[in-house]
C-alpha cells in the first residue's frame, strides 16, 4: 500500500511539473507519456506497479479507466524491450550461511531473538513482512519438539486464507530461548528490545533486513556481498537449499506458498544444484 501510495504521488507530481491540472481521471495519452518517462530512470517492474496504481485510483474513485487501452500495453511492451538487464536478485541464506550468521550473534538478549528469527525465517520460509507479523497464538506444539505455525497473511494471500508451516528443533530450542527472556509482556513473537527490557510492538522489516547484513558484515563477507543480501534472503536460501535436496517444484511452492512457477523459477536459479548430492 505505501508503494501504491508512492507512485500515486509520483504520478500526480508529473502532472503537475507537465502543466497537467486534473490528473484523474487521466487520458490515454498522459498515461503513455507518463510510463515512457518513468521507463527512462525506473525499472520495469516499478513502471508496471505504477500504471497498477492509476488503475486502482480509477477504479476507486469510480472514473473511467484508460490503463487497459491498446496504446498503453504497446507503451509498456516498449518501456520493457528498453531494460535490457536482469532484474535483481537477492542473495539466498543458504543453510552454510545460516550456520555462520547464528553463529555470529552476541550472547545478549538481542542475540537471542536475532538467533530465533533467523532460523525460523528460513524454515518457515516467510517473507520479512510474514516474519515481523507472527503472535504467540499463530503457532503450537507439534511433534518431536517443533513447534507448527500459521501464516495468516501474505503478499500471495490477501484474504487471509493463510498457510501451515513446520520449523526445525533447531528453530524450537532457539525460540524457547527467546520466549523465556522475552515473558508475556508482549504477544508478538518478535519485538524492539530497548535497554534490555521487551517492548510491546511488532519490529519493523527494515530490522529484519539490518539484522542480516550486520550477520554477513561480522562473518567478514566483503562489502559487495553485505549488500545483495536482504530481509528475502532467508526465503530465497531455503528454497534453493530445498531444490539441493532433491525436493520438486511443487513441494518448494507449497512449503513456501508460491503461486506462481516463474517467480519461484528466478528464486531457484542461482542454486547451486548437484542431483547426485
Amino acid at each position: 500500500m505505501r508503494a501504491y501510495r508512492n507512485d500515486v504521488e509520483a504520478f500526480v507530481k508529473w502532472c503537475a511539473d507537465v502543466g497537467i491540472e486534473a490528473p484523474f481521471p487521466a487520458s490515454v495519452e498522459t498515461v503513455c507519456r507518463f510510463l515512457e518517462d518513468q521507463g527512462e530512470t525506473k525499472c520495469t517492474s516499478t513502471v508496471k506497479r505504477r500504471l497498477y496504481a492509476i488503475r486502482k485510483v480509477h477504479r476507486l474513485l469510480d472514473l473511467p479507466d484508460p490503463t487497459y487501452a491498446e496504446d498503453i500495453n504497446l507503451t509498456l511492451r516498449r518501456v520493457r524491450r528498453s531494460k535490457r538487464s536482469r532484474p535483481k536478485q537477492a542473495k539466498g541464506l543458504t543453510r552454510g550461511y545460516l550456520e555462520a550468521f547464528l553463529a555470529s550473534e552476541p550472547d545478549t538478549p538481542m542475540g537471542l531473538r536475532n538467533r530465533a528469527m533467523m532460523s525460523l525465517g528460513y524454515d518457515l520460509l516467510t517473507r520479512r513482512s510474514e516474519l515481523v507479523a507472527l503472535r504467540d497464538d499463530d503457532f503450537e506444539p507439534a511433534h518431536n519438539g517443533t513447534y507448527r505455525f500459521l501464516i495468516r497473511r501474505s503478499k500471495s494471500d490477501p484474504f487471509g486464507f493463510g498457510r501451515l508451516a513446520f520449523c526445525s528443533t533447531r528453530s524450537a530450542d532457539l525460540l524457547e530461548a527467546w520466549l523465556d527472556w522475552r515473558g508475556s509482556k508482549t504477544s508478538w513473537l518478535f519485538c524492539p528490545i530497548y535497554q534490555n527490557v521487551p517492548i510491546d510492538r511488532s519490529l519493523s522489516t527494515t530490522t529484519v533486513k539490518r539484522v542480516i547484513k550486520s550477520a554477513a558484515a561480522r562473518c567478514g563477507e566483503p562489502p559487495e556481498v553485505v549488500k545483495t543480501f536482504s530481509g528475502h534472503s532467508m526465503r530465497i536460501g531455503a528454497a534453493q537449499d530445498l531444490l539441493c535436496r532433491g525436493l520438486d517444484t511443487v513441494g518448494i511452492m507449497r512449503a513456501g506458498g508460491w503461486k506462481s512457477v516463474n517467480v519461484l523459477a528466478r528464486y531457484l536459479e542461482q542454486a547451486d544444484h548437484n542431483p547426485w548430492v
